[in-house]
């Protein structure tokens, strides 16, 4: 019983000090990362919706289909490496490092 235990805590202690990669150092293993645009009625006009997140009202499908394709185009543009602080879902500070050419695909569904 008590290899079993030191067994485990020695896979466990293994993966808590394991290295992380950056942000985006895997890509060539996993493939970019996609984000789609998508155009919806919003507020009396329309606005581009990216997962969760809502842009401003514009007047017209056209207006709101324009500047989606503009944030879109804007989003694969390669920047500097920055460092990343956030909270994880445990509440614990973590950072990281994201890679400036780490941009992902973007698609606009209007």
């Amino acid at each position: 019983m008590q290899a079993r235990l030191r067994r485990g805590t020695e896979t466990a202690n293994r993966n808590r000090y394991e290295r992380r990669p950056f942000a985006g150092e895997n890509d060539r293993e996993y493939g970019m990362s996609n984000v789609t645009y998508h155009v919806i009625e919003h507020d009396g006009g329309y606005a581009y919706k990216v997962g969760d997140t809502i842009s401003e009202t514009f007047p017209s499908h056209d207006d709101a289909l324009r500047a989606a394709r503009i944030a879109a185009s804007e989003q694969r543009i390669p920047d500097e490496d920055r460092t990343i602080e956030y909270q994880d879902a445990r509440g614990s500070r973590r950072l990281e490092t994201s890679q400036g050419n780490d941009r992902p695909e973007t698609d606009v569904d209007g």
